[in-house]
């Protein structure tokens, strides 16, 4: 397979060296029954090929977000770690951009007013030692800081 020959996955035809992050993009649409659509967001917090985000914080940023975020929509189905581990993958139940934004602007502030991350220990976690709040906290403030180009993908 060539560099520039299409693929089955959404993600792999994105010319990773074009974007600019931080960006938050529509992924993915797939209607899974008759008016029942999901949404999957591609929320990018570093540049590809050029940054990536440690483990121990992105590991603390998916347990928080997939904790605090339900405290404000139903719709999140998952909120999963890219394994490039530039960001991350949000999906939801037809949450559609104007809905989307607010929500994850507000659980990135429940993450820095976070005291400790959710379930980060042997009984609830495959890895409950490879957490970091303060990491995690940085890299959310780094995103967060950068709120206004969050609907700009491409550079």
């Amino acid at each position: 397979m060539t560099d520039t020959q299409k693929t089955n996955v959404e993600s792999f035809d994105l010319d990773h060296t074009a974007v600019a992050a931080p960006y938050v993009r529509v992924a993915g649409r797939k209607e899974v029954a008759p008016g029942v659509e999901l949404v999957k967001y591609d929320v990018r917090f570093t540049q590809p090929n050029k940054a990536h985000l440690g483990m121990k914080a992105i590991h603390s940023i998916e347990h928080m977000t997939a904790h605090h975020m339900r405290n404000h929509t139903d719709a999140l189905i998952d909120f999963s770690p890219m394994g490039c581990q530039t960001g991350f993958y949000a999906l939801t139940q037809g949450l559609e951009p104007e809905e989307f934004f607010p929500i994850l602007e507000k659980t990135m502030q429940d993450l820095l007013d976070a005291d400790e991350v959710p379930a980060a220990n042997e009984v609830q976690c495959g890895w409950g030692a490879n957490h970091s709040l303060e990491e995690a906290q940085t890299a959310v403030r780094d995103f967060l800081a950068q709120r206004d180009s969050w609907e700009k993908v491409m550079a």
